[in-house]
């Protein structure tokens, strides 16, 4: 008898003020408080944010993702993580793609397989208007992001010189582009 794996399936899908109670409970994470640009501390700080990825929606340039794993059968779902396509400009060449996971989905390729359907989405939804790559940023300490971007196939094609206060390490600068 052959052994199966099974990998739940990942729902991207725009934030809602229903997440704020996930939001808050995940960004308890020192780990995602090192990297994360943003901090989510109770519940008026996870609304604001919520309202920010949705007005990033309604201005049509920044799309941000909540990253929900969908168990077959279950009528709840966990929130796996956040990703975001952002510097969305008609004519534009490049845009930026950032993600980040729960501690407890971190190990599962949750990151990996969300930014790959954001690629393609992103691809096929903008490619018409210009996108001609998507543009990875990371802190060059930061391996894991490395990994996720280098599974994901963003190759590695410079590393930036620092920037605080928002970046405040020198960086990676991975890129992908559509498949022909």
């Amino acid at each position: 008898m052959a052994a199966t794996a099974v990998s739940p399936a990942l729902v991207l899908r725009p934030w809602r003020l229903q997440d704020v109670n996930a939001m808050v409970e995940v960004s308890r994470d020192p780990v995602l408080r090192r990297w994360g640009s943003s901090v989510v501390d109770d519940d008026a700080d996870g609304a604001r944010w919520v309202r920010a990825q949705q007005r990033g929606w309604a201005a049509g340039d920044r799309y941000g993702f909540a990253v929900i794993e969908a168990r077959p059968g279950s009528v709840g779902t966990q929130l796996m993580g956040g990703i975001v396509l952002k510097d969305v400009t008609p004519g534009r060449p490049a845009a930026e793609v950032g993600y980040w996971t729960a501690a407890h989905a971190r190990g599962r390729g949750v990151a990996s397989r969300a930014l790959e359907a954001l690629t393609g989405w992103a691809f096929d939804t903008f490619r018409a208007d210009g996108l001609e790559r998507l543009e990875l940023l990371h802190q060059v300490d930061n391996l894991a992001s490395c990994r996720v971007a280098q599974k994901s196939r963003y190759a590695l094609d410079s590393t930036l010189p620092a920037a605080p206060p928002s970046f405040p390490r020198d960086g990676h600068l991975h890129i992908r582009r559509p498949c022909a």
